[in-house]
């Protein structure tokens, strides 16, 4: 559709939007930048496009009509939009887009792809904010977290969310020492101290799948990401969240030590927070997030 058959002066549109909010051909000149002739010009020309006049002209002042100030009112929030506009598109330039998760989830999701994300987000600064305690949206300063939970959420708007499933993981070495098919109560567990207690531990793993195993860890840590490295490294056998240590299955520095899956009820969600100011950065970046983690089925 052409525009620009049915819409007359750009220029002569924002001088009447500034004359009806003034109802002064002096002021709207002084704000805009131009002289008075310049204004009444625009707006005589104006007149002759539309046929119709915008003002009645007075000794000392003007008189909208009711054309024109049907127009004023379309005129002021379209213009009002389309600055709007403009500041978020001058701001996703310098903005910085702060991304909080947990340690595990940006060392072992996030950071590989991370170059992704920036060739898609080109001029923003990427920030991560990485922390196993439970990030506190309402402060400000995060702009989309990935939180492990079930949704809805007070504090975010849920963009996108993806379950995963839990396996028992080993390095191959490990389970070439092993004498028994599958894992029993003389294995080496490695057990996650986590503070969020919807990421599994070996007892909950036991008892949610029936095993009944009698699980005394020989290594505990309290970080996710040190678990598995110490499986990689052939110390023993962790619990494996499927999306998280894709990567390390499919170089096959961890394998799966048994076929068994256990689907977990909390999922991962890409968040916007309710309290934060977005940016057209943040909802581009979210976005993208939020589709590269629906992507990535668990397995």
């Amino acid at each position: 559709m052409s525009f620009r058959r049915r819409i007359p002066s750009l220029t002569g549109l924002m001088m009447l939007e500034a004359v009806l909010r003034y109802r002064s051909f002096t002021a709207a000149a002084a704000e805009l930048g131009v002289t008075q002739a310049a204004v009444s010009r625009q707006i005589a020309a104006l007149e002759q496009e539309l046929g119709v006049p915008m003002f009645v002209r007075k000794h000392r002042a003007i008189e909208p009509t009711p054309a024109c100030l049907i127009l004023g009112a379309t005129l002021a929030q379209s213009l009002s939009n389309i600055a709007d506009t403009v500041d978020v598109v001058r701001s996703s330039q310098q903005d910085v887009v702060s991304i909080g998760a947990t340690v595990a989830f940006s060392s072992f999701w996030l950071l590989p792809r991370l170059a992704d994300l920036r060739r898609q987000n080109p001029g923003v600064q990427i920030r991560v904010v990485s922390q196993d305690a439970r990030i506190d949206l309402d402060a400000g300063g995060i702009d989309i977290a990935i939180r492990y939970g079930i949704p809805p959420f007070t504090d975010a708007k849920v963009v996108a969310s993806q379950a995963d499933v839990i396996i028992p993981v080993c390095s191959p070495d490990y389970l070439a020492r092993r004498a028994a098919p599958g894992l029993s109560d003389a294995d080496e567990f490695i057990e996650t101290d986590a503070q969020d207690r919807s990421w599994l531990s070996w007892s909950q793993w036991s008892d949610e799948t029936g095993r009944n195993l009698r699980v005394k860890p020989t290594l505990r840590f309290n970080h996710y990401t040190e678990s598995i490295a110490a499986a990689r490294a052939g110390q023993g056998v962790a619990l494996g969240w499927s999306l998280l240590i894709q990567t390390f299955l499919d170089d096959g520095t961890l394998v799966a030590l048994e076929a068994d899956e256990l689907p977990t009820a909390d999922r991962y969600n890409v968040l916007l927070p309710l309290r934060t100011r977005r940016t057209f950065a943040a909802e581009h970046a979210a976005k993208w997030l939020g589709e590269a983690l629906t992507c990535a089925q668990p397995h």
